[in-house]
């Protein structure tokens, strides 16, 4: 008797997607850049899992919610178009992608947003406060990719809400890469 494997079957309605003729969108994350032997997937997943389970952490922090905004727009589109990263992770490919609206929601993120141009932006307030110009940071929450844009959503990040899916996602991907490590050793 054939036994059925979830994650052989999640994988295969992942891989059903990317045949859609739509070119994938494609992100990537600034600090990865030129970097080829970092695995921006596994260090997105075990970084973004952290913060989130220690929220207190991002209160009066915008830049750090802005960090973590940036792995989230990372991973929803790089596990979604099937990770280059060298494991696969069936569950979050569908789990990660799924909470987006919510966290898009949460900062005022518009929902047909392109990924790069979030993170882009997230990088500009980040900078923004590298430079201690707030002034700078607000600006880089610029409408209509941010809702209502400037000191508004820089104040949210600055206060975010608690996000249970996007976190119970994160957590369970995390869950996932460390079971995939595991099999990978035995």
């Amino acid at each position: 008797m054939m036994r059925f494997d979830r994650r052989v079957f999640l994988a295969g309605l992942v891989g059903l997607g990317a045949c859609s003729g739509t070119p994938p969108e494609v992100a990537r994350l600034p600090e990865f850049t030129g970097f080829v032997s970092i695995d921006a997937v596994r260090y997105a997943i075990e970084q973004g899992a952290d913060i989130l389970t220690n929220q207190r952490r991002l209160t009066g922090q915008p830049w750090e919610v802005a960090r973590l905004v940036q792995a989230l727009e990372f991973l929803a589109v790089e596990l979604r178009n099937g990770p280059r990263s060298n494991v696969m992770l069936p569950m979050a490919q569908i789990a990660v992608p799924a909470a987006r609206p919510e966290w898009r929601q949460a900062f005022g993120i518009a929902a047909d947003a392109q990924a790069q141009e979030v993170i882009d932006s997230l990088s500009e307030l980040r900078s923004a406060f590298a430079a201690r110009s707030p002034g700078a940071a607000a600006a880089a929450l610029r409408a209509p990719l941010f809702t209502p844009g400037g000191q508004e959503t820089l104040n949210r990040f600055g206060n975010p809400p608690a996000l249970p899916r996007t976190t119970r996602a994160m957590l369970d991907a995390r869950q996932e890469l460390a079971t995939s490590d595991t099999e990978r050793r035995s």
